[in-house]
């Protein structure tokens, strides 16, 4: 069975770029973090856990697997396609890639400092780590 791998913020960046025919950048955050936070650009969302009711997403591996086929052209999308998942701080995304891993995805990474990542002492995120600190192309609704 795959392993989830851990990448910085700029690795994954670098190997986004590196791979653009064969990966995809999925940002798992509910829909009011996607649009109104901000989101790596070129990434595309599926929400792990969302509003009303926060549970997990029953569909999750499903969406996730259409959007790789849609993105990853000729490949096959559980076995061949790189799968990077972003999520606020890099925790989410250890829950999400669990289940995709148990359906049979071979690759899958994510970002460990997330988009936003750790609070501060003063509880403030974009300050220690994550993909906006770092600099990284981004865009918000």
């Amino acid at each position: 069975m795959a392993d989830l791998i851990d990448l910085s913020p700029i690795d994954a960046y670098n190997f986004l770029q590196g791979n653009p025919n064969s990966s995809i950048l999925i940002d798992i955050r509910s829909s009011m973090e996607y649009l109104f936070v901000g989101h790596p650009l070129n990434s595309v969302h599926v929400a792990w856990i969302d509003e009303p009711d926060w549970d997990v997403n029953p569909a999750f591996a499903t969406e996730v697997l259409r959007m790789v086929e849609m993105r990853c052209k000729g490949l096959d999308a559980k076995t061949e396609a790189k799968v990077v998942l972003c999520c606020r701080s890099g925790k989410r995304t250890r829950d999400a890639a669990a289940v995709l891993l148990a359906e049979g995805f071979q690759h899958v990474l994510h970002v460990d400092e997330g988009f936003e990542g750790e609070r501060d002492e003063n509880h403030h995120r974009g300050t220690l780590g994550g993909w906006r600190f770092h600099g990284l192309p981004w865009e918000q609704c």
